[in-house]
């Protein structure tokens, strides 16, 4: 709304000091024409706005100008800081809204704070691209039109349509009744009714949306955390999931949680290791994950994954037991 970009325009000027018509746009993901128009707008309801002309000139409010204050104290303001616009484009596309909020959130502080809120949110990294071990963050990609409209369903509480691509399958267009928006290891899923009965969307797979003018069949009330519970439930129930038990290296925890679904059980083991019940899709992707872990996993049980594990093994050991031709 072109209310919110007056007011995150007055903010970034507030904030940053002289600023060029370029670098508002960019800012403010808009152009520099829209931009412009914007200054004289502010400059005709009274925002004292000016142009400074010349090589290093742009635009300015005048010393001393400020919005009104909200009420947020400094450790919150710090906490958001520190979340940053980039958790917002996890949290279901919100990064534009995040940013302005946060400029918000600055302008507010007392003049004192300002300066030392953002110095202790620079010493705070949240989520960053890769880990110790140099492995990039896996990230998915859900076009931002699709995401607004399948937000925009959910918040309205209207039917949804979405050209979905479940896996290995081809994209069909089906009608949904959203329940709400959930994000678990930065993948964002729909969970949904259709046609009375319980769908999960994977929003990644979703290549289109449309929001429709009919109102979604759910109730008024919802307790999401309950129907993730449920459905997750089910989902681990059904089909050829794999439950391994497995002793591990704690080292080796976090690149072991990256590929299985679930950790039903997790405990210090007498020798230093952990005993985990983790469930795999199946026995394939079983083998795979634990191979990659090497002599720091173990497979406990079930026999059928040690006896896969140890044919692997000793092929190996066939191919690399005598030298190189």
């Amino acid at each position: 709304m072109r209310a919110d970009r007056l007011v995150s325009l007055v903010l970034l000027l507030r904030r940053r000091g002289r600023m060029t018509a370029g670098a508002l746009a960019r800012e403010l993901e808009v152009s520099t024409r829209t931009v412009l128009r914007d200054i004289e707008a502010l400059s005709a309801a009274g925002v004292p706005v000016y142009a400074e002309r010349g090589r290093h000139g742009g635009f300015a409010l005048l010393p001393g100008f400020r919005t009104e204050p909200t009420g947020v104290s400094h450790e919150e303001a710090i906490a958001l800081l520190a979340a940053g616009p980039g958790s917002g484009e996890r949290a279901f596309g919100l990064g534009a809204a995040l940013a302005s909020a946060l400029r918000k959130v600055v302008d507010a502080l007392p003049e004192d704070h300002q300066a030392t809120a953002g110095d202790a949110a620079r010493r705070f990294l949240v989520e960053p691209e890769t880990d110790l071990l140099a492995r990039r963050a896996v990230t998915e990609d859900v076009p931002a039109t699709a995401m607004g409209e399948v937000r925009r369903a959910v918040l309205s509480g209207r039917k949804l349509r979405i050209h979905y691509a479940a896996a290995d399958r081809p994209a069909r267009w089906r009608t949904v009744d959203p329940i709400g928006l959930v994000t678990v290891r930065d993948r964002t899923y729909l969970p949904a009714t259709r046609a009375g009965a319980d769908r999960t969307y994977r929003l990644s797979r979703v290549l289109a949306a449309e929001e429709l003018p009919e109102p979604a069949e759910r109730p008024d009330q919802v307790d999401l955390d309950r129907i993730w519970r449920e459905r997750s439930a089910v989902f681990l129930s059904g089909g050829d999931h794999l439950t391994v038990l497995i002793r591990l290296d704690p080292v080796r925890r976090e690149e072991l949680l990256d590929t299985v679904l679930a950790v039903r059980a997790e405990e210090p083991a007498a020798d230093g290791r952990l005993r985990l019940e983790v469930v795999f899709q199946d026995a394939r992707h079983a083998l795979w994950a634990l191979w990659r872990l090497g002599t720091d996993a173990e497979a406990l049980a079930p026999e059928s994954l040690r006896a896969s594990l140890r044919e692997r093994a000793a092929a190996f050991g066939a191919l690399y037991g005598t030298p190189s031709p």
